[in-house]
């Protein structure tokens, strides 16, 4: 007989369900209401909730590998110290989403090579946030290196102490965002306006990879020639 652990999670998917701790790989939940479900420490990885609805959902320390979020409504969602790589959250809104030391660049062969499934180093490191709401989410502590956030919404986004090394942010806008400690080592922003953003030194900026449109705080200027032009894998 199936333990109450077991039990919940062969519950249906639905607004405030429990599947904390639950293997949920490869689910087909797309356009769903799931708001505020309990997802934590849960495997979910190869599943697709594009479009669903996720508000204050709860996924501390899920594996969340190649899942797709693409447009789905992850605000105030709870990702602590998720782990991922390949995850797709484009256009999400994650408007006050907590992602704190979460790891979205992971890079991880074997469990790769487990599946089956085979891909260059730079393709393991990289998840999507492009074109996604950002506003006010709590990214700082999160390995976010080789990450995609063109055109996403960044306004008061805390990427204090995260490492941004190689990450995408083109044609971003970073009004407000807290970038204190941030490695910033040949991230890309052409096309960025930091010229709210706080927290940020010389010394982040002459290691970026920035370009004659990128914009500046007051005080920090462009160096006399950015690191590269293109991203390096």
């Amino acid at each position: 007989m199936a333990g109450p652990a077991a039990a919940k999670c062969q519950d249906s998917p639905g607004p405030g369900a429990d599947w904390s701790g639950c293997s949920k790989a490869r689910l087909m939940l797309t356009g769903e209401d799931m708001a505020g479900i309990n997802l934590s420490k849960s495997l979910l990885t190869l599943s697709d909730f594009a479009g669903s609805k996720l508000t204050g959902a709860k996924l501390v320390e899920s594996e969340v590998s190649r899942t797709r979020f693409e447009g789905a409504d992850l605000s105030q969602a709870d990702f602590t110290k998720a782990i991922g790589w390949r995850a797709n959250f484009g256009q999400a809104n994650l408007a006050g989403a907590n992602l704190q030391s979460s790891d979205m660049s992971r890079s991880n062969f074997a469990q790769a090579k487990a599946s089956g499934t085979k891909f260059s180093k730079s393709e393991l490191n990289r998840s999507d946030f492009s074109g996604a709401d950002l506003t006010g989410a709590d990214m700082s502590k999160a390995e976010l290196a080789r990450v995609a956030f063109q055109n996403a919404k960044l306004a008061r986004t805390d990427f204090s102490y995260a490492n941004l090394s190689r990450a995408n942010l083109k044609d971003t806008g970073l009004q407000g965002a807290n970038l204190t400690r941030a490695y910033l080592y040949l991230t890309q922003l052409a096309g960025a306006d930091l010229t709210g953003a706080t927290g940020l030194t010389q010394g982040q900026i002459d290691i970026a990879c920035g370009a004659a449109n990128t914009k500046l705080p007051p005080g920090l200027v462009q160096p006399q020639g950015w690191p590269c032009t293109e991203e390096a894998d």
